[in-house]
């Protein structure tokens, strides 16, 4: 049998020592990988020298150890090398990363078909995974110095929260944020003479309200409307325009009922508490109220609906049209209402006094207005059809159909 197949069959076993935190590069000052007893011990000699407490470099003299034993006891089929992988000081996937690598390297100079693998006790759950992803791990030797396992792990667990709380602004401004502003007020009040005493009361009303904004989520709503707020797009002018002619017009309406409710206080008798008296004044107070409200009401209205007539205008939408016959009989609604009034206030008139022939009179004026823009759009829709955008109901809406219908038939 030929030397090559000798070797073939041989059973070769790596005892590997795993510095996931990458102690080794930097306290040290060592590259990774190791192979071989002489480099690791090397190594773990100078580790030990620059940290005596660092439980990593106890780890390799234990690898160095155990591959010592092995030697002495091995069988004639098997091959023992004993080698160190690190990762790096900052964790998480780069160590990893920088693990299988190092392993891939030691794999080609040493191709071990076993590992005897030799932790520090944190990195088990993180390592052993890696290393059976590629060779059978046939033992773990756990390396505990000092202190037991529990402890390591609570410490490591506490440091790995105090760095999320230090380096994450999310969390620094709870944790970090909120003691600090208390220690600089603390520290703001000592200097000033007495205001120490007021210090409880500052901690209070910092602590309440912190606690009102993160229970009500206001700093979520801050958040969301600074957002909204930057990627704010202003609509098309027209419709800028049509929005705030509406704000307006809604104020010029609240304010006209305040100044008729204002009127017919002013104008009015006391209110008697008996129902007898609220029916005798009742009329007086619709009247009053109504010449308190109309004026600035009808501003109001005809403000929404004349910058809904632009809008409409730059759409070229055919209910212009009838939006701006729907203005002029709205202005001429004013005088009906003051005609109205005014017989309230005098409700004895007869048929031939004024006060009612003023209200015939501008109610039937405002029949006619209505009647004679109702022409007047359809006249202005048939001669601009050009002009407006044609949509499905447009020719109905104006009642078109029958007028083309009937002339068909002439």
């Amino acid at each position: 049998m030929t030397k090559e197949t000798e070797q073939q069959i041989k059973n070769h076993i790596l005892i590997l020592c795993v510095d996931r935190d990458g102690d080794l590069e930097t306290k040290a000052g060592i590259k990774t990988p190791l192979l071989g007893r002489t480099a690791n011990l090397d190594a773990a000699v100078s580790l030990a020298l620059r940290d005596p407490e660092e439980p990593d470099a106890n780890a390799m003299f234990e690898a160095v150890r155990l591959y010592d034993r092995l030697q002495s006891e091995k069988q004639p089929e098997e091959n023992f090398e004993v080698a160190t992988i690190s990762g790096t000081e900052l964790g998480g996937v780069g160590a990893d990363r920088k693990l299988v690598a190092e392993l891939g390297k030691l794999l080609g100079s040493f191709s071990a078909n076993e590992i005897i693998l030799v932790t520090d006790g944190y990195s088990d759950e993180a390592v052993l995974p890696l290393v059976e992803s590629r060779v059978p791990v046939s033992s773990v030797r756990r390396i505990v110095v000092k202190h037991s396992e529990s402890i390591e792990e609570t410490a490591a667990l506490f440091s790995r929260y105090f760095r999320l709380i230090w380096e994450n602004p999310r969390y620094a401004r709870i944790a970090l944020g909120i003691p600090g502003l208390l220690f600089f007020l603390f520290g703001i009040l000592s200097i000033i003479p007495g205001a120490v005493n007021y210090y409880l009361i500052s901690i209070v009303l910092i602590l309440g309200g912190v606690l009102l904004v993160k229970g009500f989520g206001v700093d979520r709503e801050a958040r969301n409307i600074y957002k909204w707020a930057k990627e704010y797009s202003p609509p098309p002018l027209p419709v800028q325009i049509s929005n705030y002619s509406i704000i307006a017009g809604i104020l010029c309406i609240a304010v006209s009922t305040y100044l008729g409710a204002s009127s017919a206080s002013n104008n009015v008798t006391p209110l008697t508490p008996d129902l007898a008296g609220w029916i005798s004044v009742l009329p007086d107070v619709a009247a009053w109220f109504i010449k308190g409200f109309m004026d600035l009401m009808v501003v109001g209205i005809s403000i929404v609906l004349f910058g809904r007539s632009i809008r409409l205008y730059f759409e070229r939408d055919p209910r212009l049209l009838r939006n701006i016959a729907l203005v002029v009989s709205i202005v001429w609604f004013r005088w009906i209402l003051d005609a109205t009034a005014n017989i309230l206030i005098q409700p004895g008139v007869g048929f031939e006094d004024p006060i009612f022939s003023n209200l015939v009179f501008a109610i039937v004026v405002g029949i006619l207005i209505a009647i004679a823009s109702v022409l007047l759009v359809i006249i202005i829709h048939r001669s601009t059809r050009g002009f407006f955008r044609e949509s499905e109901g447009d020719v109905d809406e104006f009642g078109e159909t029958a007028l083309a219908t009937s002339e068909k038939e002439q």
